[in-house]
């Protein structure tokens, strides 16, 4: 009994943690473009749609971070009432961020560096807002499982923070703006797997294995995140695309 309690204890510290970790990526990565606009003086969104986007993305973060937050209180009530709205608001998502997506790529504009054509670089918001549906769909299926829910949930939100780590490079407001191409590649594809593989390792120190949802659902997460460019620029992903905007 003391050991299970010990091993409650560190999870709800260790997922409040990576939540408060998501909420540090998208603030940073954000903060010069939306959160601290009026600061920056950055241009304003280019409709109401975007801003309806945005609202809902922070609305999830900050969602996750009081729910990772009232199970580490033992709130769980509160947490159970809270995740209908949780499921409800990723219901919202997936059509509103499909719909900016969509927008963007018909304007030709694209938040990448170098260039990328927007129809190949349109893969990247696409394929994660499937990767976040598919997570975050199998993980209320397994709420009442909750070392697969939190888990499942959590890579869900992991596969939202590409567009966050990409605004680090964005000109002229990135805080990495200036660095190297080389490192700026480095950061972009490996912070969302330092993330994954932290998961999996804290799980191998605390528990001497690996949940199978960190294990096949990570690399899972990994290996299609760093495909994404790659079937960005085959004829049937092109051939889908030019469907989508036409």
């Amino acid at each position: 009994m003391i050991t299970t309690e010990l091993c409650l204890k560190q999870d709800r510290r260790f997922f409040t943690g990576m939540a408060l970790a998501v909420s540090v990526i998208v603030f940073v990565g954000f903060a010069p473009t939306y959160f601290l606009k009026t600061v920056y003086g950055t241009p304003a969104l280019p409709s109401r749609l975007v801003h309806v986007h945005g609202v809902l993305l922070t609305a999830w973060i900050v969602l996750f971070l009081v729910q990772t937050t009232l199970v580490a209180a033992k709130r769980t009530n509160v947490h159970r009432r809270l995740g209908v709205g949780g499921g409800l608001l990723a219901l919202a998502i997936f059509p509103v961020s499909l719909t900016v997506t969509i927008a963007a790529a018909r304007s030709g504009g694209s938040v990448n560096a170098p260039p990328i054509p927007p129809l190949t670089f349109m893969a990247v918001p696409v394929i994660d807002l499937m990767l976040f549906s598919v997570f975050v769909s199998v993980g209320l299926y397994n709420r009442r499982r909750s070392d697969a829910h939190k888990r499942l949930m959590l890579l869900g939100t992991f596969a939202l923070l590409s567009a966050a780590i990409g605004r680090f490079f964005l000109p002229p407001y990135g805080i990495l703006v200036s660095a190297p191409p080389v490192l700026g590649l480095l950061v972009d594809r490996g912070l969302g797997d330092l993330l994954v593989l932290t998961c999996m390792l804290r799980d191998w120190v605390t528990r001497r294995r690996v949940h199978p949802v960190f294990l096949w659902g990570g690399l899972f997460l990994m290996v299609v995140q760093h495909l994404r460019l790659a079937i960005g620029g085959t004829a049937a992903w092109l051939a889908i695309a030019g469907w989508l905007v036409s």
